[in-house]
């Protein structure tokens, strides 16, 4: 069967739907905020037409951004690595950390165009909590982190403090001290 058959759609529609996220993505890494379809259609060299084909509105399209980061969260848990299950999750907890940088924007889009309520977003958390659950299983197991406190609470505590901001005469940041409260 040729490709085109299992997925249903050409290969140059794959070709462009990929340009228009790359597009999307590297407008966001530059600026923080996407720039308007009209905008992300030139960037990718596609026509508006194709734009809207493969993305309706500018919702959909920060939705299947969101959810590509978090496939990428959610697969770097299955190759977090360490020696100890601890430093496996610590590892896998830095991963997510630097990625909050990347879709925390998308997460405010997603929150603006659902009005306070996003589904996208409830249904992340929970597939990065089952994920990530394993890791932090372990650690809690072997008696390297407490057991005292949910994953789902770390994560929260992980994204609520990538709001406060880092002072520079300080060396440790506020996520190091977080870290440093789980560990036993």
């Amino acid at each position: 069967m040729t490709e085109e058959l299992a997925t249903g759609k050409r290969v140059d529609a794959r070709r462009n739907r990929a340009k228009i996220l790359d597009v999307a993505r590297e407008a966001l890494a530059e600026t923080g905020d996407l720039p308007s379809m009209a905008e992300i259609s030139r960037r990718a060299g596609v026509g508006m037409a194709t734009l809207y084909r493969n993305f309706p509105g500018r919702p959909e399209l920060v939705e299947e951004l969101y959810r590509s980061q978090v496939d990428d969260i959610c697969a770097s848990a299955t190759a977090a690595g360490g020696d100890t299950a601890g430093e496996a999750l610590f590892s896998w907890l830095g991963r997510f950390h630097a990625a909050g940088a990347r879709k925390g924007p998308l997460a405010m889009l997603l929150l603006e165009d659902s009005g306070g309520d996003s589904a996208v977003l409830n249904e992340s958390r929970a597939r990065v909590v089952a994920a990530a659950q394993p890791l932090f299983d372990a650690a809690a197991k072997s008696g390297q982190v407490r057991d005292d406190v949910s994953l789902g609470q770390v994560l929260d505590a992980v994204v609520a403090l990538e709001r406060v901001r880092e002072d520079p005469s300080s060396k440790t940041s506020m996520v190091q001290v977080l870290f440093d409260g789980l560990r036993r």
